[in-house]
């Protein structure tokens, strides 16, 4: 992730695998109570999400359902929100897992809420997108509440080790771009922004953003709050790794490989790798999935897009120097139209 050479590149699934896909994989015979990654020997990460809702709190009526709609309903819900660090992190595997890093046994990843997702859980979908106008001032209340719960965690966690890499959770936004306009991110999202990440970057801590959709218009939003990077570059929304590297040469990524291949045969899945191929030897960048693995991918299949990984990203570590850039990519039926 600092643009030095290596012998090869990590080989890992960085996100959760997707529910339905396991229940796929164990039907075709991946063994109970086996994490997929041991199974397939890929490079060990440990992955903590912090949140600041505690297991007490009630679930919504659907997804995209709210929680509270007012002050009133706010202040009455903090008995479920803001746990101490010491709950909010599962403290018996993080001290398994710190001692792991330690002997460079695996990498130890911290996840927290970020400042446009939070306010979207308390208020659902919906709601949440007119309180930026309606309820400015309680969007601004549960965002510094988080933030004095985020930097508790953050400290809590730094005093115990240095994290592998943080990143804040948002999905903000969709295949055409950000959910909302820079005027509000400016208001509402980059003043926290900065005072979270402050400690983190203090410590030398790689700080991303998962976002979900086309990326590429915010990112000189968050680099201007302190963000190094972003994950998972959603092929389908039209991201094109090659062009951001260009664009920002520092700039970490994880993920972008498009998950819509992975079932169709080898000669696909090689051509995705292709594809990537020079941005993961110019360095900064951890090729992996971008987004979980769908269960239309097969046991077989998996093993399959597994064994290529692993093959490009040792091509990826011989490289002696960064590989040129192509201009551009090739299309594909999710291209972002220009």
């Amino acid at each position: 992730m600092n643009f030095g050479p290596v012998d090869r590149l990590p080989c890992l699934e960085w996100a959760p695998y997707w529910k339905l896909t396991l229940e796929r994989w164990r039907r075709e015979g991946l063994p109970e109570n086996v994490d997929p990654r041991d199974w397939f020997q890929l490079d060990r990460h440990a992955l903590h999400i912090i949140s600041p809702v505690r297991t007490t709190a009630p679930r919504p009526h659907h997804h995209g359902a709210g929680l509270v709609e007012s002050e009133s309903d706010y202040e009455a819900f903090l008995q479920h929100l803001y746990p101490d660090p010491e709950e909010a992190v599962d403290s018996a595997r993080f001290s398994e897992d710190i001692r792991e890093q330690t002997a460079g046994d695996t990498v130890l990843w911290i996840s927290l809420l970020g400042f446009f997702w939070f306010p979207r859980v308390l208020f659902g979908i919906e709601k949440h997108l007119y309180a930026f106008y309606d309820q400015p001032a309680l969007m601004h209340r549960m965002n510094q509440d988080l933030l004095q719960f985020n930097l508790r965690c953050a400290n809590y966690v730094m005093s115990r080790c240095v994290p592998d890499l943080v990143y804040i959770s948002e999905d903000m936004s969709y295949n055409h771009g950000a959910m909302i306009s820079r005027q509000q991110f400016d208001e509402f999202l980059a003043p926290y922004y900065r005072l979270v990440l402050s400690p983190l970057k203090k410590c030398g801590v790689p700080c991303f953003v998962d976002t979900d959709g086309f990326v590429e218009d915010i990112i000189p939003w968050f680099l201007e709050v302190g963000i190094d990077g972003f994950l998972p570059i959603e092929r389908q929304a039209g991201n094109d790794v090659a062009r951001i590297r260009r664009k920002y040469p520092r700039l970490r990524l994880v993920g972008g490989f498009d998950k819509t291949v992975m079932h169709r045969g080898e000669a696909a899945i090689r051509a995705e790798f292709e594809r990537l191929l020079p941005v993961m030897r110019s360095g900064g960048f951890l090729v992996g999935v971008d987004h979980q693995t769908p269960p239309e991918v097969s046991l077989n299949d998996y093993a399959l897009y597994v064994q290529l990984l692993k093959e490009y990203c040792a091509l990826a570590g011989q490289a002696s120097a960064p590989t040129e850039l192509p201009q551009t990519l090739s299309s594909s039926p999710g291209e972002r139209a220009e």
